[in-house]
């Protein structure tokens, strides 16, 4: 990994530190709200319903992940990426602050508000920038994002493992908010102390290069020319892995509400399925399951950016549609276990052992791991570049109805628990399987037949 990094530019590790910051935030936070929500003033909480707390997990994702589209758009066409980046902190570090001091649901709301518009100004556009640092080289931008992958769970390791205890041993979930405050202005801070290293990238809006006003004009008009048959396919490709995806993460978000909820202790708002206990006196955070998911990614990340790269040398790198796939039928085989752990409860009257958290970690980041490190990869190499910022804004957009989803689901899933998340796992696996089965065509859509090739080197030579 450290011989990868000492080839790229000093402005890759600035934007994947940024990452890891604003991640550090998000992932402590996000878990925070869920818990903090039900549990009971005297608590530390706000006392509200588990259904409650759901929505509002469920809604935090969603306005986060639907306003990087937005953000895309105007990095574009009117703002300077670079510029957006620590107002989007800023405005993320209000959002942190703002929960601390809520006292109902109107200040939890606020927060999501400040957090859902700071989002869509930082996320796409540090991807964007960072992705215009490797001139479009596709093996060189596949081990770049997987890479900034791996900065992103460093985060999310970090504060869901250290800023969780603040919440649950030390001085209380609004102390551990204002901490997620603090930590996003000094992003800020680092980006702007960073900026001087990105070189070109993000200065101006993304479809305007930064060259002679020759060249400028004539880029313009090439971003004006209708696309060719290949670029539409390749749009229509983007779009289609992007449902794919969504499909993932509808469920990848929604088994997190059972680990709290059900599988949780009760001093933490669950119903106590499994045992939390680390040795006689220490209650481990639900917030672990999430750092065990940051970990495995962050050991994942370099070791599969290696096999991808290495694949990728011998011609037999898997397709997006093939990684996807696998990562949607393991998805399915982790929605499985809260049916075994569920039954283990119910026929014995004892929390199942915390293996069961453990095996559905796994599960579901390997399942991650096997595509969504790529996405912005595939999108910078394959997206015609008037739609680079829209469409690295698009691959979040599905989130947002995931997000919304998962929430209203979970809440319908749990009256009938283990019937409803068996046909859920059932559902889930099978898709995977069924895109496999269509992989071919998806490739011969990305690649496009020699005459199409060929009119696209046509139009982008002119």
């Amino acid at each position: 990994m450290l011989e990868q990094l000492k080839k790229f530019p000093f402005g890759f590790i600035v934007c994947c530190l940024t990452f890891t910051f604003e991640r550090l935030a998000y992932y402590g936070g996000k878990w925070g709200i869920a818990v903090f929500v039900v549990l009971e003033a005297a608590n530390g909480g706000l006392g509200l319903t588990t259904e409650q707390g759901a929505i509002f997990s469920s809604q935090f994702v969603a306005w986060t992940y639907i306003t990087p589209i937005i953000g895309g758009f105007i990095a574009d066409r009117w703002v300077s990426p670079r510029l957006l980046v620590p107002l989007g902190e800023v405005l993320m570090a209000a959002g942190w602050f703002a929960i601390s001091r809520a006292q109902g649901a109107g200040g939890v709301w606020l927060a999501i508000i400040l957090l859902a518009v700071g989002t869509g100004f930082f996320k796409g556009n540090v991807s964007g920038i960072n992705g215009r640092q490797f001139a479009n080289d596709k093996d060189t931008l596949t081990t770049a994002f997987s890479l900034q992958y791996m900065f992103v769970n460093i985060g999310s390791f970090i504060g869901t493992t250290f800023l969780a205890l603040i919440g649950t041993q030390g001085a209380g979930y609004r102390a551990m908010f204002m901490a997620c405050g603090i930590f996003m202005l000094i992003d800020a801070a680092w980006w702007l102390f960073g900026m001087k290293f990105l070189g070109d990238a993000g200065k101006k809006p993304f479809l305007i290069d930064n060259r002679t006003e020759d060249v400028e004009k004539a880029d313009v008009a090439k971003d004006k020319r209708p696309l060719t048959k290949l670029e539409k396919n390749r749009v229509i490709a983007i779009l289609i892995l992007t449902f794919l995806s969504g499909l993932f993460w509808l469920f990848w978000y929604l088994l997190y509400m059972p680990v709290y909820y059900e599988f949780g202790p009760a001093s933490q708002g669950g119903m106590g399925w499994a045992n939390w206990n680390l040795g006689a006196n220490f209650e481990m955070p639900t917030a672990w399951f999430d750092s065990m998911n940051g970990l495995l990614c962050i050991i994942l990340a370099p070791t599969l950016a290696a096999v991808w790269n290495n694949l990728s040398k011998k011609g037999k790198d898997p397709s997006m549609m093939t990684k996807t796939a696998l990562g949607i039928m393991l998805l399915g085989l982790g929605v499985a276990m809260m049916v075994v752990g569920a039954g283990i409860y119910n026929s014995t009257g004892k929390p199942v052992g915390v293996w069961i958290i453990i095996l559905t970690a796994i599960l579901m980041s390997v399942g991650e791991m096997l595509f969504s490190p790529l996405g912005n990869s595939f999108i910078s190499e394959y997206a015609p570049k008037k739609y680079l910022g829209t469409l690295l804004g698009a691959w979040p957009f599905i989130i947002f109805f995931a997000g919304l989803a998962y929430g209203p689901l979970y809440n319908a899933m749990r009256v009938h628990f283990s019937r409803s998340f068996l046909i859920a796992a059932i559902i889930v696996f099978a898709s995977g399987a069924l895109m496999i089965f269509f992989k071919n065509k998806f490739e011969a859509m990305v690649n496009g037949t020699e005459e199409q090739r060929r009119e696209l080197e046509e139009v982008e030579s002119k």
